[in-house]
């Protein structure tokens, strides 16, 4: 019984010098900038000024712990991305027929300026999703889209 007692005599003091232990002194000071620290040791030349302070002190509470995570957990929401679609399966491109391009046809050498005009804009719609950043045609537009040049010369300046 006598052994008892002293284990747990010795148990609690052991426990009681682990709790002095782990409780560190903390201090603030201000430096030259006006910014406030917070340390376990404090540089030299603010030892003069830095001042004890109790830790406890600065522990939130329940609520201000709660509301701190609900704002991160809201925070996070709004940072994140939003899902993104499921990207439909891909479909096995058959083919398109010829009528399916556009221009459906091009002009040829007696088209009149108006049509040309309107078949060359329809060309550059047509080729526009297929360019990429560098200015480069894909290879898949020409499936899709019929090349139209410019018009002549003899229909005067181009104004599109």
């Amino acid at each position: 019984m006598r052994h008892r007692a002293r284990d747990r005599l010795a148990a609690g003091l052991l426990l009681l010098v682990a709790a002095q232990a782990y409780s560190a002194v903390i201090y603030q000071w201000v430096d030259e900038e006006g910014k406030t620290h917070f340390a376990d040791t404090v540089p030299e030349r603010f030892k003069g000024t830095a001042k004890r302070v109790d830790p406890d002190r600065y522990e939130p509470s329940a609520a201000q712990q709660r509301e701190a995570q609900e704002r991160a957990a809201r925070d996070k929401a709004l940072a994140e991305p939003a899902p993104k679609e499921p990207a439909a399966p891909p479909v096995a491109a058959a083919p398109p027929p010829a009528a399916a391009k556009r221009p459906a046809v091009g002009p040829t050498a007696d088209t009149d300026c108006q049509t040309w005009r309107r078949l060359y804009q329809e060309s550059l719609e047509c080729f526009a999703p297929y360019r990429t950043v560098r200015g480069a045609t894909r290879a898949e537009a020409y499936d899709h889209c019929t090349p139209v040049s410019g018009p002549p010369t003899r229909c005067g300046r181009n104004t599109f």
